[in-house]
């Protein structure tokens, strides 16, 4: 008999609990929770989110390594699935001022569904308290230098018409591991084009700089807000622009 692979079926209560977390695990990858490509959290992290043993992670990785959608190698297990190609990654980056990939920085990131930030439902047409998908963003160098905080606020636009964007609206906890590198190739996919405007504005009394971008879409809709505090006297911003060809 053909071995079948956790995307042939349905997930059942008949199927083994590894086969169930393999497949739990194939949707995050391939909702872009964790990007092609990108190193897996630890078995003790999938385990604690998945509440299971770290012999069924192990059962569970092995059913995707057999299948081709994840590879090991000496930095651990990543993602091999095929990603949708980024246009103009450089012009329009998730969240503004998220740093390339780095070995010795140290990020975090999750997402949350609540009430946004003073300021942020006004910018999204929210009425008060209602809450939304909210990301947060931490970043520091090595040696802790270069701190970014950025924090994103999603409009009921954006939740709506972006699926990736809506999946995380039931497990948005506040601890979920989120890096949503790919949202704007999402809101993209969507068929929503893009219009951003980015603000800077040094901080009294401190050497950071605060960067609120404000995106929205074709018909003026607002799709997201964030603002990112940055370390002014470590670091630096680089904005690069892809103009289109003369018709």
């Amino acid at each position: 008999m053909a071995r079948t692979a956790p995307h042939d079926h349905s997930l059942t209560e008949a199927q083994p609990l590894y086969w169930r977390i393999a497949t739990q695990l194939l949707g995050e990858l391939r909702d872009g929770t964790i990007p092609p490509g990108e190193r897996l959290p630890g078995e003790r992290h999938l385990a604690r989110h998945f509440g299971v043993s770290r012999e069924t992670v192990r059962q569970a990785l092995e059913v995707l390594r057999h299948d081709g959608l994840v590879a090991t190698d000496r930095r651990g297990s990543h993602a091999t699935l095929p990603g949708l190609p980024v246009e103009n990654p450089a012009a329009l980056t998730f969240p503004v001022g998220a740093r390339a990939a780095d070995p010795g920085a140290v990020d975090r990131a999750t997402v949350a569904w609540e009430t946004p930030p003073p300021g942020h439902a006004e910018a999204l047409g929210l009425a008060p308290h209602r809450r939304t998908l909210v990301h947060r963003y931490e970043s520091a160098g090595a040696d802790g230098g270069g701190r970014r905080m950025a924090v994103t606020s999603f409009s009921d636009v954006a939740v709506a018409e972006v699926a990736e964007l809506a999946r995380y609206r039931d497990r948005a906890d506040g601890s979920t591991s989120a890096q949503l590198h790919r949202a704007y190739d999402w809101m993209r996919k969507a068929g929503l084009d893009l219009h951003h405007r980015d603000s800077i504005t040094p901080l009294a009394g401190a050497a950071s700089v605060r960067v609120t971008r404000r995106v929205h879409d074709q018909y003026a809709r607002p799709l997201e807000i964030t603002e990112l505090v940055v370390d002014a006297r470590q670091d630096a911003l680089v904005y690069e622009f892809t103009l289109p060809a003369a018709v």
